[in-house]
């Protein structure tokens, strides 16, 4: 695995958890991939226990896969798990939106500008990791601006149910549609349409679903 480190020895198993999480979504332990936790121990320069725990949680959370006796495997990507993971995640963010209306100002809507023209540039450029990091820093500003931590928890354990699909089928098309969208938002907010903001959001999440879980012909 690319990119792995020493690390040092504060909040070990959470180190671990995160650069291994953080491999899964972004497709460098691919899905099917065998697992060794004495060989990500040696990577990491750590004993095998803090793996092994790592590994726990990203088994309860559905990226890895394991069996007594047997071998791990990161775990393949579940379009019908996608499907539902999307539907969630699309009612949360429209729930955030609506929570946000009365706490959004005008700060709020030149940085959802200046985000969705970063996002644009990276789109061009096809850098997929770039672009989906601004679709999230786009998204953020109306969570944030909702003042519900508990909508930010739950969205935490579902976008990796999704963002290795977004990885594996990122698509410059797909993400102009999603550009005119984040406008769409934009403008609702700038000419005062407040109430259509939620459904907007909602279908911006939705429409991505529907690219993303797509049946391949």
């Amino acid at each position: 695995m690319k990119n792995i480190s020493q690390i040092s020895r504060i909040s070990l198993r959470d180190q671990v958890y995160l650069q291994l999480k953080q491999a899964v979504i972004h497709l460098e332990l691919a899905p099917g991939e065998k697992i060794s936790d004495k060989l990500l121990a040696e990577q990491f320069g750590v004993s095998r226990t803090p793996v092994r725990e790592a590994l726990k949680r990203l088994e309860d959370e559905g990226l890895v896969i394991s069996s007594p006796g047997s071998e791990t495997k990161v775990s393949l990507i579940d379009i019908e798990q996608a499907k539902h993971a999307f539907t969630v995640v699309a009612a949360l963010n429209a729930l955030a939106s609506k929570l946000a209306i009365p706490f959004l100002t005008e700060a709020h809507c030149d940085e959802l500008i200046s985000i969705n023209e970063e996002f644009e540039k990276a789109i061009m450029q096809e850098n997929k990791y770039e672009a989906i990091k601004k679709d999230d820093q786009f998204h953020s500003v109306l969570l944030h601006a909702s003042n519900n931590p508990e909508i930010e928890i739950a969205l935490e354990r579902l976008l990796p149910k999704i963002r290795r699909l977004e990885l594996l089928k990122f698509n410059k098309v797909d993400g102009l549609s999603s550009i005119r969208q984040h406008n769409e938002i934009i403008n609702c907010l700038r000419n005062g349409k407040q109430q259509e903001l939620s459904k907007l959001v909602e279908d911006n999440w939705l429409s991505l679903a529907s690219y993303l879980t797509k049946e391949e012909t």
